[in-house]
């Protein structure tokens, strides 16, 4: 699998990543996680022009997707019910991470490349996303707490030292 940066080229072949991993989630009973057009081409855009998009190839094909954004996120300024493991430390958020169904390896590479910009990672999720909190505790993660996105959904925390 290849990593490299998301262009606005490659946003017919994303369309269909999230259209995909949104049909994962829907069959896996997660009805509202990403509901309507989100992730759309404005968030995958906002993506590249920040430097942050990123898209994972396999066999010359766009087989995933996921945006690595430096701290601090203001969605993560407060986080309830909880603490995170560090809270002084630069850290990486992962955000709108997607996959075709039939390419495996996705998260665990999104994981290795990030780690490698920085060991600090947090990232959040809806909690009716089994499929991701148990990638996320397969790959090391800790649950942290409940962090409230700008629209006020709440999400699930979890950070990675």
């Amino acid at each position: 699998m290849i990593i490299r940066k998301a262009t606005p080229a490659d946003l017919p072949a994303l369309r269909e990543v999230f259209a995909a991993a949104k049909a994962i989630m829907r069959a896996d009973g997660n009805p509202t996680q990403w509901a309507g057009p989100y992730p759309d081409d404005d968030a995958v855009l906002r993506d590249i022009a920040g430097g942050w998009g990123h898209v994972l190839t396999e066999d010359g094909r766009v087989a995933g997707y996921f945006a690595l954004i430096p701290s601090p996120d203001p969605t993560y300024a407060c986080i309830e019910d909880g603490a995170w493991l560090d809270d002084t430390l630069p850290y990486y958020v992962i955000h709108r991470i997607a996959s075709l169904p039939d390419v495996h390896g996705v998260f665990a590479a999104t994981i290795r490349y990030a780690a490698g910009i920085c060991p600090n990672i947090r990232i959040d999720t809806h909690r009716d996303n089994k499929i991701m909190q148990h990638n996320l505790a397969k790959h090391g993660f800790r649950y942290c707490g409940i962090i409230y996105l700008a629209n006020g959904d709440p999400r699930l925390a979890y950070q990675r030292l």
